[in-house]
């Protein structure tokens, strides 16, 4: 972690005005003037007689020395002077000045003026498009159509392609998520073959689909398969009444079937008794039941709303807002630690269960759409949410935020039983979510310097946008502690006073070897998106390179790693490796969000611009109201 520099600018006064240079006839009249050796030498008759002769002498010489004969040129130039000019005269016979100017000093600058200056030419604040970036860029592009290549191939229609084996398979309720998920990634890289592919694939079979299938899970098809329909559509120009794709079919096969799909998921809030959705719906049926355990998801029931609220926008029917925006109207009333909830709630009762308060799995989203949802109805009445957002992020930095030793690591812990039980070091990759949503809540996505022109940012503001900072710089070093590159599932921290059993990631080249600690469970990569999610997002807000440069080294580690010949990309079972042992499986999200970001990372800032939309949990980016247009 970057430590602040001892004192800044407003510690020590540099004046550089005591660098200027004073003329000659100054020099020597304040002499005169102020010296006391001066005066009494000039009350004497001989001082006066000696003044008097040198001024004569000074006369004599500017009268007669103002021509040049060749002998004086040439005994100029043995004596060191330029050619045309005498030792007291220049080139045009003017009188040259006797005393050499001292050499004007540059202006001093402080430790904290310094380091911006470097900053300034290192990491300049205007994002730049250069050559490289764009060939980066293509790089990524590149990436998604051979990952693409292998789904096509061995798994089109089928949720995720297994690329070592080279077969298909159905884990998310069998609707083709991969094929969803990844055709405003192609849409947002322009790559019409497989826009046309997706497109038409979706419009001659996933209605069949939806009508036939039977159980999914509310959240991950909400967040997949939903949100990528709406996306499309808007990215497609069914907004604006045409067709921004000619590759794709009719924009309002994306949304009719975004409708018959909502309109089925709808079951799982109107079949519970309480405000809060059961987790699992039998699309065919059109039923809805609650998880084996009984419990929902915390995340899970409150990451719907921005895709049931676009829905909503788009076709005037407030029913799935309604329906969705329950359930953080709900959460609002409940009791909550400094702003933190337990990772389980009880659909039958609409209360928390269990203690566990984490940032990771089945906790992690609900906090990013606390800022979310309030940011894409500006002037709407959700100010409660931006409160409860604010109140979370609070609770975080004061019962959840640690560092490590002996290098000082930012990191976010656990409470796996309550604040009054434990701290736990662990810190899932998931959490990683974090650095770009802290940012996006200070600046509300404008960047840094006009939020700061603008006067928009409070001190709170400041300080979150530095922890999201110190947080992403902890999750690139998750992915450079490996041997592999790549970042594991799950990292543990050696804190003062508790040491993690346990070994590091293999990279003993890497200076954060003793503070991270990845145990033998936890050593697997999924190919996730919330570092690269944070990278693209702090970019974006702070024009900082180093951003940019963290995603490209984590994007190579993926090329060498993971990337398998015959198609596709593959998640691995231990990055302390090399070579890792695969894992035979693609995620959905690989191309519906780790490249896209990557992607979006190396783009101009008026590509997808974070003021003007949001991106839900699975990076489908939707339209902020006021950019957006009903049907």
């Amino acid at each position: 972690m970057s430590k602040s520099l001892p004192y800044s600018m407003k510690d020590v006064h540099y004046d550089n005005a005591k660098f200027r240079q004073r003329s000659l006839f100054k020099v020597i009249t304040q002499n005169m003037i102020s010296s006391h050796v001066k005066r009494e030498c000039t009350n004497c008759s001989t001082g006066k007689f000696l003044l008097i002769l040198m001024i004569f002498g000074v006369a004599y010489l500017v009268l007669t020395h103002t021509s040049n004969t060749p002998a004086s040129i040439g005994a100029a130039k043995h004596v060191g002077t330029e050619e045309g000019h005498s030792f007291f005269t220049d080139g045009s016979g003017r009188f040259r000045k006797f005393w050499r100017k001292a050499p004007r000093l540059p202006p001093q600058l402080s430790p904290d003026e310094i380091a911006a200056r470097n900053k300034s030419i290192h990491n300049p604040g205007k994002i730049d498009s250069g050559p490289d970036w764009v060939a980066r860029q293509q790089r990524v592009k590149e990436a998604f159509i051979h990952a693409w290549s292998g789904y096509r191939d061995y798994a089109m229609g089928f949720d995720e392609l297994m690329p070592v084996s080279k077969r298909g398979t159905d884990g998310l309720g069998g609707l083709g998520a991969t094929v969803v998920d990844a055709l405003d990634t192609a849409m947002i890289m322009g790559v019409d073959e497989v826009v046309h592919e997706a497109g038409s694939w979706i419009e001659k079979h996933l209605s069949q689909r939806i009508d036939k299938k039977g159980q999914v899970n509310l959240f991950e098809t909400t967040i997949r398969v939903l949100g990528g329909l709406l996306s499309a559509y808007h990215l497609s120009g069914g907004e604006h009444g045409g067709n921004a794709s000619t590759k794709g079919p009719n924009p309002a096969v994306y949304l009719d079937t975004a409708k018959d799909l909502a309109d089925r998921l709808l079951i799982a809030f109107t079949s519970s008794p309480t405000a809060i959705p059961y987790s699992d719906v039998i699309l065919r049926d059109r039923s809805a039941h609650p998880a084996p355990d009984g419990l929902s998801s915390t995340a899970e029931v409150s990451t719907v709303q921005l895709e049931f609220n676009y829905l909503s926008f788009l076709t005037g029917d407030p029913k799935y807002s309604l329906e969705s925006m329950k359930v953080l109207e709900h959460m609002k009333t409940l009791p909550k630690v400094k702003g933190l909830v337990p990772i389980y709630i009880n659909p039958q009762t609409g209360d928390f269960s269990g203690d566990n308060i984490r940032l990771g799995s089945r906790g992690d989203s609900y906090y990013e759409y606390l800022i979310k949802v309030w940011l894409q109805n500006p002037g709407s009445n959700v100010t409660y949410l931006h409160e409860m957002y604010k109140e979370s992020v609070q609770g975080v930095k004061e019962l959840l935020v640690k560092k490590s030793v002996p290098n000082g690591l930012v990191f976010v812990g656990e409470l796996p039983y309550g604040p009054k039980g434990g701290f736990s070091t662990k810190m899932d990759h998931l959490v990683c979510f974090l650095p770009g949503t802290l940012a996006l809540g200070a600046t509300k996505g404008l960047p840094k310097e006009k939020a700061m022109k603008e006067n928009l940012l409070t001190l709170e503001d400041l300080e979150n946008l530095k922890l999201a900072e110190d947080l992403a710089q902890t999750c690139y070093e998750m992915y450079s502690v490996t041997s592999t590159g790549l970042a594991p599932e799950i990292a543990y921290f050696n804190i003062e006073g508790h040491k993690e059993d346990g070994p590091g990631g293999g990279n003993n080249h890497s200076k954060y070897v003793d503070d991270i600690v990845i145990k033998y469970a936890d050593r697997h990569n999924l190919l996730r998106p919330e570092t690269v999610e944070s990278l693209f997002v702090l970019f974006r807000i702070t024009g900082d390179l180093k951003y940019r440069e963290w995603g490209w080294d984590i994007f190579e580690a993926f090329e060498k790693h993971t990337k398998v010949d015959s198609g596709g990309y593959t998640s691995l079972d231990d990055v302390t490796r090399v070579p890792p042992h695969k894992r035979d499986k693609m995620e959905t999200f690989f191309l519906g969000e780790t490249l896209k970001y990557l992607y979006l990372l190396f783009s101009s800032s008026d590509v997808i611009p974070l003021d003007e939309y949001v991106f839900n949990t699975e990076a489908h980016p939707l339209p902020i109201q006021g950019h957006a247009r009903r049907k």
